[in-house]
């Protein structure tokens, strides 16, 4: 199911974001980009609907997806 973004609470949707930024590593070649760059690029994906944020029943969890894994 996906959740809008504009349902989340903003330090909500903080929290998950760098969550998200954590998991996904720190490895970006030459360039260093700081935490806080990465979760604001993030959250500009988020509102431009390139990904989304989802919940799963089954796994009861929280994530961040592309949003065109969404699409028909």
């Amino acid at each position: 199911m996906i959740i809008p973004f504009e349902q989340l609470d903003p330090e909500t949707l903080n929290s998950l974001i760098r969550e998200f930024v954590l998991r996904e590593g720190t490895d970006y070649g030459d360039i260093e980009i700081s935490l806080e760059s990465k979760v604001a690029q993030v959250l500009t994906q988020i509102k431009a609907g390139k990904l989304v944020i989802t919940y799963s029943d089954l796994h009861d969890s929280v994530d961040i997806a592309p949003a065109n894994q969404f699409k028909d």
